[in-house]
C-alpha cells in the first residue's frame, strides 16, 4: 500500500487506517487475525480509544509483535487533567507500549468542551507535558463540531485532526470545508472518519437489526451499494484528506484496504458526482451531525 506524509508529523502512513473498533467484541483470535491481515497489506497506522469497549485490550495484545513497525494513535475523552492522566496510564498498560505516536483529545463536540480542556486543570496541561516527556510524540484532536475543532487549532499547534469529512455532510452543508482549509494552512495531518457513511440510522430498530451494530451511523453496504461506496470514498479523498478510517467492522476496513490503490488511480469523477448528488436527495433528511 502506498504511503503518504501525515501533515507536519513526518510520518509516512498508509492511506487506510485500522480503527480500533474493528477489534471490538470479536474476540482475541479474530482481532489477531484482522491485525495480521492489515499488516500484510501495508497498513501501518492504528487508532484506538479507551471508550471502545474491549477493543483497547484486544488490539493491544494483537499489536505486540508489530509495535515497532507501526504508528499507534490513542485518545482521551476526558476534559480534566486528573481523570485523563489515569485514563492515559491505563491505555499505556493495555496497549503494551511506553509511548503513543499520536495522542488525541477525543470527541470535541462543543465550545464548552474546548473551554474545559484548555482551562485550569484541563486535559491540555497533561497533553503538553506528555509531549515534552516523549510519551506522546505528536498531539491531535478528534471532533464532531467544526467550530469547536477550529477553535482548538487557534489555541494550540496540533499535529493532526480526525474529522468526518463525509460526502453527505459536505455536499449538503459544506461541513468540513473551513476545517480542511485551516488544517492545510497549518500543516496539520488530516484523518477522515465517516467516509463510507450514508446517513443516520432511521431508528434504533434499524440499527440493531442491521449487519453493522458497531457503526453508529449507517454505512453504505459493501455488497449492494458498491458504486455509491466507492464514489463516497473517492469524494473524501478528493477533498485532500491524508487517510481514511473505515467504519468499525472488518468488512468495510477490508473493502478500503483492498481497493485504496484503485481509488487513488481512478480519482473522483463527474460520473461519481452525479451518482452522489442523485442519492443525496434520498438521504438529505437524515444527516448524522449538526453542521456548525
Amino acid at each position: 500500500m502506498k504511503k503518504t506524509t501525515l501533515g507536519k508529523t513526518g510520518y509516512e502512513i498508509s492511506r487506510v487506517v485500522y480503527g480500533g473498533i474493528v477489534s471490538q467484541r470479536d474476540g482475541q483470535e479474530n482481532s489477531d487475525r484482522y491485525v495480521a491481515w492489515a499488516i500484510e497489506r501495508g497498513v501501518n497506522y492504528f487508532d484506538i480509544a479507551p471508550s471502545y469497549g474491549d477493543a483497547q485490550e484486544k488490539l493491544g495484545n494483537s499489536l505486540v509483535p508489530f509495535r515497532r513497525d507501526i504508528y499507534l494513535a490513542c485518545k482521551t475523552g476526558q476534559r480534566m487533567r486528573r481523570e485523563a492522566e489515569a485514563e492515559m496510564l491505563r491505555s499505556l498498560e493495555m496497549l503494551h507500549t511506553d509511548h503513543f505516536d499520536v495522542y488525541q483529545m477525543h470527541g470535541i463536540s462543543s465550545m464548552e468542551d474546548v473551554d474545559r480542556a484548555f482551562g485550569p486543570g484541563g486535559v491540555m496541561e497533561l497533553m503538553v507535558e506528555m509531549k515534552e516527556k516523549g510519551i506522546a510524540r505528536k498531539l491531535g484532536i478528534t471532533a464532531h463540531s467544526e467550530a469547536a475543532a477550529l477553535r482548538c487549532l487557534e489555541l494550540y499547534d496540533f499535529d493532526t485532526v480526525l474529522f468526518p469529512f463525509n460526502w453527505h455532510m459536505n455536499m449538503a452543508y459544506g461541513m468540513g470545508d473551513r476545517l480542511l482549509r485551516a488544517a492545510k494552512e497549518r500543516g496539520v495531518g488530516v484523518l477522515c472518519m465517516k467516509s463510507m457513511i450514508e446517513r443516520a440510522w432511521t431508528d434504533d430498530a434499524e440499527h440493531h437489526a442491521s449487519k453493522y451494530p458497531k457503526s453508529w451511523c449507517k454505512p453504505f453496504d459493501t455488497e449492494t451499494q458498491t458504486d455509491l461506496l466507492i464514489a463516497a470514498v473517492k469524494y473524501a479523498l478528493s477533498l485532500g484528506v491524508d487517510a481514511i478510517v473505515p467504519p468499525g467492522n472488518f468488512g468495510h476496513f477490508r473493502f478500503g484496504a483492498e481497493n485504496i490503490e484503485d481509488f487513488l488511480a481512478h480519482p473522483f469523477s463527474e460520473a461519481d458526482r452525479r451518482l452522489l448528488e442523485a442519492h443525496l436527495e434520498t438521504v438529505r433528511d437524515r444527516p448524522f451531525f449538526t453542521a456548525d
